[in-house]
């Protein structure tokens, strides 16, 4: 999103005008407000699509009804036809685009009517009613950028709340050679040092985690905010399931560190995320009153679980079961005989644990729970923030994913909700993060991951 340059009263830019589409309000419902001194116009078809969405209790439906009480508190004493000035000294107006009185009609360009085509008419109008302003169509639709521009409309993607650097992101895990041999072996004695004897560290974060390496020895360790030690990290072992790697040695240690109470593990498919997260939570089962493994339904081919056969509970089920194989998988650690084994089934039969789609503990207080998120990458910032914001007392919150494998229309890896997360509150002492790089499902799955 394109910012002013502010040097002189003389030399202030022309404001522009962002015409928004449907996307962004459902990704965001303030979005209105945070375009500086800028003017915003909506289409009327922008509302038109907004009423389908404003019934129903998924993330896009609160967007979609926020942004409508919003519009309505701040039109109290005008017509949406009028530039009406947003709250906030620093910001511009904005309006309702009524009609098409653009020279080019998209509807006829692209022959066909359709919503898109309206919005594109919209931001024509404006174009034409204001020749000597930028007007900008706003979108998360690359396909509507991509037709924006073909009719000489500039388009961009919604900036805000974006990650620019995605590849830049902390990885969580630090290697450090020629680490002194004696330094290690008294880590390995004392089970912890000060971060001045460990040479080429500096800048240290917190719960940031280590791989020392000397010519003879090397160890696993992570900075202590608490004790402000380095600290070595033991390859433990969670319900049955024990680290195979540096990376998930250090998700489990996050995982299970009481002191972290927001934990996220990033990585792709077969780096056993989700599995960690889980036998964790299992490893602790006695420190918390429930344990919920959750995720967001995200429809296949981008149709609606409605097409799915069945009653509600048959609909769910494709979506939940990589979460079920996950906890059959730890089950399946353990013979059938054992307490280990039978423990889990008692777990979910008297719902200690809870593996549920994500929209059914929207609106909970999340008290004396130990909560996974999974496919976080799925979810936008606001999704985000609304979970967390639900943390109660005793409450740990794991979210698993893969940034790069997003399923979900209008995000990416700049855009998602986990990205932002890891971006955003990386350093802070409650917060732990691993970024995982191996697979450990099997070499055939290894092989996909790097070849194809």
């Amino acid at each position: 999103m394109a910012r002013s340059k502010k040097t002189s009263s003389s030399s202030i830019e022309e404001k522009k005008i962002f015409v928004l589409d449907t996307s962004v309000i459902l990704y965001s419902h303030d979005s209105i407000m945070n375009f500086d001194e800028h003017d915003v116009g909506i289409p009327i078809t922008v509302l038109e699509e907004l009423d389908q969405f404003k019934k129903g209790s998924d993330t896009r439906n609160f967007e979609a009804r926020e942004f409508i009480r919003l519009l309505d508190s701040l039109s109290e004493k005008h017509t949406l036809q009028d530039w009406i000035p947003l709250n906030g000294r620093s910001r511009g107006s904005f309006k309702v685009v009524m009609s098409n009185e653009s020279k080019i009609n998209a509807e006829e360009v692209f022959d066909e009517r359709k919503p898109d085509h309206k919005i594109l008419n919209a931001a024509l109008t404006l174009r034409d009613a204001y020749p000597n302003r930028k007007v900008i169509l706003v979108t998360k639709d690359i396909n509507l950028r991509l037709k924006a521009k073909s009719l000489n409309l500039v388009a961009q993607d919604y900036e805000t709340g974006k990650v620019k650097h995605v590849d830049d992101l902390d990885q969580g895990t630090t290697v450090l050679e020629r680490v002194s041999s004696q330094k290690i072996s008294d880590m390995y004695k004392d089970g912890s040092c000060e971060v001045e004897d460990i040479r080429g560290l500096k800048d240290v974060k917190a719960n940031q985690y280590y791989i020392l390496k000397s010519s003879k020895n090397s160890a696993l360790s992570y900075y202590n905010p608490e004790s402000q030690k380095m600290e070595k990290v033991e390859k433990r072992t969670a319900y049955g399931i024990r680290p195979k790697n540096a990376e998930q040695a250090f998700a489990l240690h996050a995982i299970m560190n009481p002191n972290v109470r927001l934990a996220t593990v990033q990585g792709v498919a077969g780096t056993g995320k989700t599995l960690l997260a889980l036998a964790g939570a299992l490893e602790q089962r006695r420190e918390f009153k429930q344990i919920y493994l959750a995720r967001p339904i995200v429809p296949l081919s981008n149709k609606d679980i409605g097409y799915l056969p069945g009653d509600i509970k048959s609909k769910l089920n494709p979506y939940m079961e990589p979460l079920w194989d996950n906890l059959k998988f730890i089950q399946n650690q353990f013979n059938e005989n054992d307490k280990d084994f039978t423990r889990i089934t008692e777990m979910v039969a008297n719902e200690k644990l809870v593996i549920t789609p994500l929209a059914y503990i929207r609106g909970r207080s999340l008290s004396n729970i130990f909560f996974i998120v999974d496919e976080a990458q799925n979810l936008t910032p606001h999704e985000i923030k609304t979970i967390i914001t639900r943390a109660g007392e005793n409450c740990k919150i794991v979210f698993t994913g893969d940034i790069y494998q997003i399923d979900t229309p209008y995000l990416d890896s700049q855009s998602n909700g986990l990205s932002y997360l890891i971006d955003r509150i990386a350093q802070h002492p409650l917060y732990a993060h691993v970024t995982l790089v191996r697979g450990e499902r099997s070499e055939l799955a290894n092989l996909a991951n790097e070849l194809l």
